[in-house]
């Protein structure tokens, strides 16, 4: 998929083989290789950016079902979302708007070409597929294109082990709300072939999405159910050559509510399949070549039936498609003095991007039929100077044919102190994202046009941060801190016009804040991490708070092997009050603010016990919200309460 093997428009790589059972000990210590933030693989420690990983192994212990649940601990990611499994949830990327968050699978872009604001949903996607998450804060367009404003977000997923022919994995689970769901796959490796195929699913009656402080709650459940599908096919006929082609599909259907009143036949489905055919070699040893086609296809469809809280009845639909081209070249260097690790990529991008979408009643119909194609040259360049100094450069040059061009750059370095223990990183870039094909060609007849003139919102941003690993009482690693200041202005903010009959390039935003991180190792049985995220976000003409973006955010996990074979993984998650749109804010009895109000502060605690029943089968028991807390990420919508989950995952 999307993964251009090391070229400037692919990301992820995975080392990693298919899903294995985890004895209860300490994580594995070798070093981290991450490959988003750069397209290059690169030990952790020497990426010049803020990075998360959240690996196969943190997934299963920490008990993440969803995309959604994972990211939820990311420092400076927020995730907002109306409800529990299949409600709408996006992520707010350091303080960035929804759209400016790229989602990769592989790789590929996922972002829906058909949603009015090109933005990704994070509530449908589960993670039975899924081997690692990359997570790169910070402008990224230089690397990626369009909307990596806030960052990237690529989703990794399981690859066959060299040294089995056959391996099978899979894992079932039930409990609270009817909740039923299960993984079941096999990988392996014959010879010159390697091939995986997995298949997940998953269904629960839900839980009420709807803030029970209404008075007119009535405790209608929002359902899900959701299946998917990964195959993939690798052929490596030399050392130096590689084919592979990967097909995979995703289904959900849930059910949705409205506020301040429960809907009670809202439903809504979503399909995603993408198909990816891949090719790498190396015509002389220091070259590699990739060359890459992808397709993805996005249809979902909203439809409401007239019930006792309202006549209305809708029958929407969203279908968006995007066809991507990949040429990708790779170039190691030799040495030059004391500049080593030499690593020169470069590429060319072609992009086809396709929306048919309607939506409303007979009298008030949105409706976007539009393509819009864009090709990219782009360049990137890693060094080492001596034993210290990482820097990393990279370049790119976007052309769509019905919106203005976007020259996009960033620079970035990490200098090592062993002496200390210490690493300091510093990176600046920009980015861009390209408007909408509904905020270009949308229209409701007689009311609202789309505006093809629009130009792409753009941003400048850079960032400075330190981390430390402090020796005590014995323990080399005993204590790692670190501490990240980010700033971003960004510019040509699409929104309505005066008379909202049209979109222009209007607003602009200045964002700026803290990533604070505590990890604690205390003994071989014990780890614990910390987070503070703390984003001051606001419209640079008002000087108003944006919505949705709360000033603090803290987390806080551990994982506790106190026995071989038992891991307890505790999660606190809390949020700070938030700022709500007007008229997007509801009193108890249902009626709506004329003016903006703050969603209160909440607190959600979660808990994951695993224990290794024999050599490959592991047992494990979630609890998700112990404290039932009635959160609001948004405002009139809850965050699902109380609920707990046993199960058995095994690999063969």
């Amino acid at each position: 998929m999307r993964r251009l093997a090391l070229l400037v428009s692919i990301a992820p790589i995975a080392t990693i083989g298919a899903a294995h059972a985890q004895e209860a000990a300490p994580p594995n210590l070798l070093p981290e290789t991450v490959i988003t933030a750069t397209r290059v693989a690169t030990p952790a420690e020497r990426v010049p950016a803020a990075t998360t990983i959240i690996d196969r192994q943190t997934i299963e212990e920490r008990g993440y079902t969803t995309l959604a649940e994972a990211l939820a601990t990311v420092p400076g990611l927020h995730i907002v979302q109306s409800g529990g499994y299949g409600q709408p949830a996006t992520a707010f990327t350091r303080g960035t708007n929804g759209r400016h968050t790229l989602v990769l699978l592989d790789g590929v872009p996922l972002n829906d070409a058909a949603n009015p604001n090109g933005a990704f949903d994070f509530g449908q996607e589960m993670l039975g597929d899924i081997e690692r998450i990359e997570v790169l804060r910070g402008p990224a367009s230089a690397l990626y294109g369009s909307s990596a404003i806030g960052g990237v977000i690529n989703l990794v997923t399981r690859r066959a082990p060299a040294n089995r022919e056959a391996q099978a994995f899979g894992e079932v689970a039930g409990g609270s709300n009817n909740t039923l769901r299960g993984t079941a796959g096999v990988a392996g490796t014959v010879g010159m072939v390697d091939y995986m195929a997995a298949l997940q699913s998953m269904s629960t009656r839900g839980a009420d999405a709807t803030a029970p402080r209404f008075f007119n709650n009535t405790g209608e459940r929002e359902g899900f159910r959701g299946y998917a599908g990964t195959m993939r096919l690798g052929v490596q006929p030399t050392r130096d050559t590689r084919i592979e082609g990967l097909f995979r599909y995703r289904d959900t259907y849930f059910g949705l509510d409205d506020v301040p009143n429960d809907d009670p036949n809202y439903r809504g489905n979503d399909r995603n399949w993408m198909g990816v055919i891949r090719a790498e070699t190396k015509p002389v040893e220091p070259w590699t070549l990739s060359l890459r086609y992808a397709r993805t296809q996005e249809r979902r469809s909203y439809n409401n039936l007239p019930d006792s809280f309202s006549f209305s009845e809708t029958h929407d639909y969203y279908r968006g498609w995007r066809d991507t081209v990949d040429l990708g070249n790779q170039i190691r260097l030799p040495d030059i003095g004391i500049v080593n690790d030499i690593v020169l990529v470069a590429g060319v991008t072609w992009q086809k991007e396709q929306a048919d979408q309607l939506s409303g009643s007979t009298f008030f119909q949105t409706s976007t039929v539009a393509a819009s194609e864009s090709h990219a040259l782009h360049t990137a360049l890693q060094f080492r100077l001596g034993e210290r100094l990482d820097v990393a450069l990279g370049l790119r040059h976007d052309a769509a044919d019905d919106y203005k061009d976007a020259d996009t750059w960033r620079i970035g370095a990490t200098y090592a102190i062993p002496e200390i223990q210490t690493r300091l990183t510093g990176s600046a870039g920009t980015a861009f994202a390209a408007p909408s094909l509904y905020q270009r060609y949308g229209r409701i007849p007689g009311i609202f046009e789309g505006n093809p003139d629009l130009r792409p919102e753009r941003s400048y941003s850079w960032e400075l941060g330190a981390e430390t690993d402090l020796p005590l009482f014995g323990r080399r690693d005993f204590a790692t801190v670190g501490a990240t200041y980010f700033h971003s202005r960004v510019r040509d903010l699409i929104n309505f016009n005066p008379s909202f009959d049209s979109m222009e390039n209007v607003d602009r935003a200045n964002i700026e804040g803290w990533e604070l991180g505590l990890t604690l190792r205390p003994a071989d049985w014990l780890e614990t991490k910390a987070s503070w995220t703390i984003t001051e976000a606001r419209d640079a003409e008002t000087k108003q708070p944006l919505p949705r973006r709360p000033e603090h955010v803290v987390t806080l996990n551990a994982r506790i092997a106190p026995m071989p074979r038992l891991v307890i993984a505790p999660e606190v998650l809390f949020t700070g009050r938030s700022l709500e749109n007007a008229y997007a804010s509801y009193a108890d009895d249902g009626s709506s603010y004329a003016t903006s109000r703050y969603n209160r502060a909440g607190t959600v605690w979660n808990l994951t016990a695993s224990y290794v029943v024999v050599k490959g089968m592991t047992a494990f028991v979630e609890g998700r919200n112990l404290g039932n807390s009635r959160y609001e990420p948004a405002n009139g919508f809850v965050v699902p309460g109380r609920t707990a989950i046993v199960g058995v995952r095994a690999v063969f």
